[in-house]
């Protein structure tokens, strides 16, 4: 039987974790005190694709060149405990699409690492989105 994973807040299993990540839309890649991938949620809503051979590459080698120089400026900050997260909005394919860095620190506020966040955000921006809503809590 398989152990279940404690966690702050409950426990999951490992079962549940992974479907966890397969099923929501966001996409995660979490890197290490040294900017090394070392977990990227592997979905079929990924944009920005991933393999498991990207697991321990440089953050560097899975970004495009042109935001090098952005995502090597904002680790610095989060390394030096100057920033702890960011939330960015770029097009990709003419979607709108958020993404997000969060400093990881351990109790102590060591630098873990950071996780990235990755999240199409078209159907949240759409016109008319609050009645859109609002049908939706009271459609059965």
């Amino acid at each position: 039987m398989e152990q279940d994973i404690q966690l702050l807040g409950g426990h999951l299993s490992l079962a549940e974790l992974n479907a966890i990540f397969k099923t929501i839309p966001q996409e995660f890649d979490v890197l290490d005190a040294n900017d090394r991938v070392v977990w990227s949620s592997m979905n079929e809503h990924r944009v920005f694709k991933r393999t498991p051979d990207d697991v321990g590459k440089s953050v560097f080698e899975v970004h495009p060149g042109h935001s090098q120089s952005h995502v090597k400026a904002v680790l610095q900050q989060m390394h030096d405990n100057k920033r702890q997260s960011i939330s960015i909005m770029i097009k990709k394919n003419g979607q709108p699409m958020n993404i997000a860095f969060y400093s990881l620190h351990d109790p102590e506020g060591n630098y873990l690492g950071c996780v990235e966040v990755t999240q199409p955000v078209a159907q949240l921006q759409i016109k008319g989105s609050f009645w859109r809503n609002l049908k939706n809590i009271f459609k059965k």
